[in-house]
């Protein structure tokens, strides 16, 4: 399992030279199709996913998430590799052990999302980057603007938005 770090220099596994398929997530539905997305076409590639989950300080505890199951404060960076790990059996019915076995590798650093996620494809040499969005527009996306479309403006390399398909009613 990825560790957070500071320099966003290292990556999981021994994928030797190859340049990896970077799939920033967030744990949104957006992002778990993303995710299953990128692993699906990550063999036509002949690479191997990269997995990367931006830990964002929320501002009103700097260093910690609430867990909802006892609701306290935990270190971050405890919380977020618990739910990485989740995230990764839930979408791809893999667990840790066997992520290398299936071309698969997480990540998780420390940071602003749009300008880590940056940092990390450019720092791996990614071929490209996959992400979910969740499509905000009008005034929220106005003032805020979307990390996907910074991302997609942003980026040397392709930028794969993934939206997560919606029920019909």
């Amino acid at each position: 399992m990825g560790n957070t770090d500071k320099s966003a220099e290292e990556t999981e596994g021994d994928f030797g030279h190859l340049q990896p398929v970077l799939c920033a997530v967030d744990f949104s539905g957006d992002s778990k199709a993303a995710v299953k997305w990128a692993h699906r076409n990550v063999p036509c590639l002949g690479t191997y996913l990269l997995i990367l989950h931006v830990v964002h300080d929320p501002l009103d505890s700097p260093g910690y998430y609430k867990q909802t199951e006892n609701e306290h404060l935990q270190p971050m960076d405890d919380v977020a590799e618990t739910m990485m790990k989740e995230f990764v059996s839930d979408q791809l019915g893999i667990n840790p052990d066997d992520y290398e076995a299936n071309n698969v590798a997480t990540k998780l650093v420390v940071g602003i999302p749009v300008t880590r996620i940056l940092e990390v494809a450019k720092n791996v040499r990614a071929q490209s980057i996959v992400m979910g969005s969740q499509g905000r527009t009008g005034l929220k996306h106005l003032l805020l603007g979307s990390k996907a479309e910074q991302i997609v403006r942003l980026a040397k390399v392709p930028v794969t938005i993934v939206k997560e398909p919606k029920e019909k009613k």
